[in-house]
């Protein structure tokens, strides 16, 4: 996409966000704006992609192992508690399939995405470059789970988020993000930071406003 749209683009993300973020806080708006979070996902990655620079066969080729591999690990996850525990998703996510929403495949192929394009600026090693990535994406995770929870993203079977979740969440994340590293695309994407930024200051946003108001 040309760069006289990047900051378009920009602004169009972070008002979604910004709207997002207020709307499943208002309780009368909550259920409208629960219902336009796979809209959202959806219309992030493509907003994303738009300014990938190197369509490659082996880019695609990720693009699909990461949408594939991510929802398939997700349906090894519900049926078997092995990846993550145990766990079920609920109707925010949209339409699902075994039991996983769709949509799943390409949250985890824009996370990944994003954590790849980020630390592979940095001039140290692809196998430093992996796990950083993935623990960033740990750590946005941390940020999800009260949230996901709340909104019906998703729910576990105990009273409170197992440590497998998040040893399973970075595992994942590494095999995807050592494939990123592995294939010979270019890994550049100046919306890859601020949109992974605007995921950031979402979750934590309304973190923050469920600790304040439980206070």
């Amino acid at each position: 996409m040309p760069d006289r749209f990047y900051r378009p683009v920009l602004t169009l993300l972070i008002l979604a966000h910004i709207a997002g973020a207020i709307g499943l806080l208002v309780p009368s708006l909550a259920p409208l704006f629960r219902s336009l979070v796979p809209y959202n996902l959806l219309g992030s990655l493509l907003l994303l992609l738009a300014f990938h620079p190197d369509w490659k066969p082996s880019f695609l080729f990720y693009c699909l192992l990461a949408s594939l591999l991510g929802f398939l690990i997700e349906v090894l996850g519900v049926h078997t508690g092995f990846v993550f525990g145990n766990y079920q998703y609920g109707k925010t996510l949209g339409w699902a399939l075994w039991d996983v929403p769709v949509v799943i495949g390409i949250n985890w192929l824009m996370l990944t995405y994003c954590c790849g394009v980020i630390f592979d600026q940095f001039a140290i090693p692809v196998y430093l470059k992996t796990m950083l990535a993935a623990s960033l994406l740990v750590f946005l995770d941390v940020l999800i789970e009260p949230v996901a929870i709340h909104f019906d993203f998703w729910n576990w079977f105990g009273a409170e988020i197992p440590i497998r979740n998040y040893l399973g969440w970075w595992i994942v994340s590494l095999v995807l993000l050592a494939i990123w590293y592995g294939l010979p695309f270019r890994k550049q994407n100046r919306l890859a930071l601020p949109l992974l930024i605007l995921q950031f200051l979402f979750f934590a946003v309304i973190n923050m406003v469920f600790f304040l108001t439980k206070s």
